[in-house]
């Protein structure tokens, strides 16, 4: 997009995510959203059996709805523009690439901010979610930190030196689909593959994994903290029932939690050892429902993998949760608007 807004302005703002999609208004500049209102997104999550690019073409139109009807809505002053956080990786143009939790397999690939420019009538930037979930933390953040979202999928993205560490292509931040398990019948993941990162790690993962040892152990699982709320069904357990059974302490929950948050601890050492980065900020539903209990057991592990030159207290240290509350990216995607839109240049975002 090449227009040219004035700042400060109001903006719309949508998160599109494989759960829910959530659609505001924000002041440019600021971090206040208001008027929020959330939807469940009618991808796969919905409309699981359906073909990838159906799913495409529902999410796509779902997005303009509700978002058209945002800028129309009676008794608001007029937007001057959308920004959107979407979950999938793309170009710095604004071309999703692919949409893993939102549509699952190969489907076209979708040049979201022209068509929603074409059909809203405004500009628009767009931003990979958790690209924008990072931003709502770069001023908080004196140094280099990654950005880390455990809830239905798993991504990152590393903030450095006031920028995402991305190619404009779309490659990068996506350790979700990093494989850790090679083994033919590992966990799936929503892209098609298997034994990705975000199949084991993630809250679907983990919450597969631990249907999975329930059923493979029927006497731990009866004698833990899951079996009344479940009626004793290993496929009933909740990704809620798990993680307040972890965070009360249940021996079988933490240990199921434990193994599916090894290949995380992996991730974050390859990422610190590689690339030296010392912060690591993790948001989603899944790590914000676990709290303390998601930073101890992956401290824990990222203890006994080791972080090449750090003792037990300089790896616990690095990590940390991000604000507990659902707005991580609707925030974000605000304030990097604000920046593009304060900028005399053409509404364009990373990656």
């Amino acid at each position: 997009m090449t227009a040219l807004v004035p700042a400060p302005c109001d903006l719309v703002v949508a998160d599109l995510g494989g759960t829910t999609l959530r659609v505001g208004r924000i002041r440019a500049g600021t971090s206040e959203v208001r008027d929020v209102r959330r939807v469940p997104t009618d991808g796969l999550g919905r409309y699981g059996t359906r073909d990838p690019q159906e799913l495409q073409d529902r999410v796509m139109e779902q997005l303009t709805r509700e978002i058209a009807a945002d800028v129309a809505r009676p008794g608001q002053p007029p937007a001057r523009a959308v920004a959107v956080s979407f979950a999938g990786p793309m170009t710095s143009d604004g071309v999703v690439l692919a949409g893993p939790t939102l549509w699952g397999g190969p489907a076209a690939r979708l040049p979201v901010a022209d068509v929603l420019a074409g059909q809203l009538g405004l500009p628009v930037v767009v931003a990979n979610d958790v690209t924008a979930a990072a931003w709502r933390y770069a001023s908080a953040e004196s140094e280099p930190f990654c950005l880390i979202t455990v809830s239905s999928g798993i991504g990152n993205k590393v903030f450095r030196h006031g920028e995402i560490v991305c190619d404009e292509r779309g490659y990068g931040g996506e350790i979700g689909h990093w494989l850790v398990d090679p083994a033919e019948d590992a966990a799936p993941c929503e892209c098609g593959g298997r034994g990705h990162l975000g199949a084991i790690a993630s809250g679907r993962g983990a919450l597969f994994a631990v249907r999975a040892a329930a059923a493979a152990d029927t006497g731990a699982f009866a004698r833990s903290a899951l079996a009344g709320p479940s009626g004793g069904v290993p496929d009933a357990i909740t990704n809620e029932a798990f993680a307040a059974a972890a965070r009360a302490g249940d021996t079988f929950a933490r240990e199921a939690l434990r193994r599916s948050l090894r290949p995380l601890a992996s991730a974050v050492s390859l990422l610190f050892t590689a690339i030296g980065v010392r912060r690591y900020l993790f948001v989603g539903g899944f790590a914000l429902a676990l709290g303390d209990t998601f930073l101890t057991l992956l401290g824990d592990e990222l203890v006994r993998i080791g972080c090449f030159g750090l003792d037990e207290y300089a790896t616990r240290a690095m990590l940390a949760l991000g604000e507990d509350d659902d707005d991580h990216c609707l925030i974000g995607i605000g304030q990097l608007a604000a920046a593009r839109l304060g900028a005399p240049r053409a509404l364009k975002a990373p990656a």
